[in-house]
């Protein structure tokens, strides 16, 4: 693995210590409504309650300080080479945000006895309740249904709006819709477009192996797997490896279970819902669709920082795909750059051709041309970069440099 401060000296490294930053608010409000949610969402018993009640005001407070891992946890190593020598003692605030939100939910995740030897609460997914919820909810239904209209369209205008599907799946809250129009972005703004350089290193019949890193379970993950199948079905891949979280993180991130429940969810779908489900559930039972984890995949560093198995298993793929907000993060750096500052440079390490699907949620951003920048700089302001109203396909080849498109 690449030393971590090599990694981080080609920009300024996010932090959460400035007061009304992004990064503050989600240590500040996000953080602590979150555990709430999590209390409520159980009976924990007393002493469980206690320990959450300490972790919130541990967390959030900018004067607090960052617990260390218990003595015998047993991932209490793996963190220690991840930094926690460094960060742990010192303030939430002061540590880099994505060090400090990676943490913050592998303690969550303690706090509600998940690590617990034994125990009620041993391997219970604390954001189970939430995941469910989304995935059966009426909006998510809507977008099902909407498949069979989609099925009667010509097979590019499908993966047009299965491609826009999945980038905007994660946004699902702010009214996602799956349709064949879903290219239109009069509403959905790209800001970076290389949706046809995806397709091109993609050219059906080659024996292509895509890796798909997922993002979050639920109404997202859908879309998600609907893409794999229009990859499967029309021989765009020949092999899928589905790269997911061993355990839960950030919330909704999906796990094996939530690609369970999801591959479940579809096939007790009418129409081409069902349909789709059933052809996952038989490529996942073949071998065409591969689940796999990886501990790096909840690491609180960049993708720079991969260990070599990971870097060689993504070595095999013609093209790996990641999907969302984290890990858009993970593999540019989270760190303030220009936002004009390339792309394909920034991925020049990654050891397959790359792409990435990825709402805006966050400070960061790369791989857009100036007039771009200006437009939305002076009709949105700065929270243009973390509202969720904008997104990004942007592909890096490898052989090739990809161009810095815009909207």
């Amino acid at each position: 693995m690449e030393n971590v401060e090599d990694v981080d000296d080609a920009g300024d490294v996010i932090r959460s210590n400035a007061p009304g930053s992004f990064p503050y608010s989600v240590l500040r409000e996000r953080h602590p409504a979150l555990i709430r949610r999590v209390r409520d969402a159980f009976p924990y018993d007393p002493e469980r309650q206690r320990v959450l009640d300490a972790f919130l005001r541990e967390s959030t407070d900018p004067a607090g300080v960052m617990e260390p891992l218990p003595a015998d946890a047993r991932d209490r190593e793996q963190w220690e080479a991840w930094g926690s020598g460094e960060h742990v003692g010192g303030s939430w605030f002061d540590a880099p945000f994505l060090w400090a939100e990676s943490y913050f939910y592998r303690r969550l995740l303690g706090a509600v006895g998940y690590y617990d030897a034994a125990g009620p609460w041993r391997g219970i997914d604390p954001f189970r309740p939430f995941k469910q919820a989304e995935l059966r909810s009426p909006e998510a239904q809507a977008e099902l249904t909407a498949l069979d209209d989609l099925a009667q369209e010509p097979p590019e205008s499908q993966a047009r709006a299965l491609l826009h599907g999945s980038l905007w799946g994660n946004r699902a809250d702010l009214g996602f819709r799956l349709t064949a129009n879903a290219t239109d972005t009069s509403t959905t703004p790209l800001l970076a477009d290389d949706s046809e350089r995806l397709w091109s290193l993609l050219p059906p019949g080659a024996g292509n192996t895509v890796h798909v890193v997922a993002d979050n379970a639920g109404r997202e993950l859908v879309p998600d797997l609907l893409l794999i199948d229009h990859f499967l079905r029309h021989a765009h891949a020949e092999r899928v490896v589905l790269q997911l979280k061993p355990h839960p993180y950030y919330v909704s991130d999906a796990t094996p279970m939530d690609v369970i429940d999801a591959l479940d969810h579809l096939k007790q779908a009418p129409g081409e819902a069902g349909n789709a489900g059933e052809r996952l559930w038989h490529a996942t039972s073949t071998g065409h669709l591969q689940l796999r984890t990886h501990p790096f995949s909840c690491a609180p560093l960049p993708y720079a920082a991969m260990p070599d198995d990971l870097k060689k298993s993504f070595g095999t793929a013609t093209l790996t795909i990641l999907k969302g907000d984290l890990n858009y993060r993970r593999l540019v750096g989270d760190q303030l750059r220009p936002p004009t500052t390339p792309f394909t440079a920034l991925t020049s390490y990654f050891p397959s051709p790359v792409a990435a699907l990825r709402t805006l949620k966050s400070d960061v951003i790369v791989g857009l041309d100036e007039k771009t920048q200006r437009i939305v700089d002076a009709s949105e302001g700065p929270d243009w970069r973390t509202k969720g109203t904008h997104a990004v396909i942007q592909v890096r080849g490898d052989g090739h440099t990809a161009r810095e498109t815009h909207a």
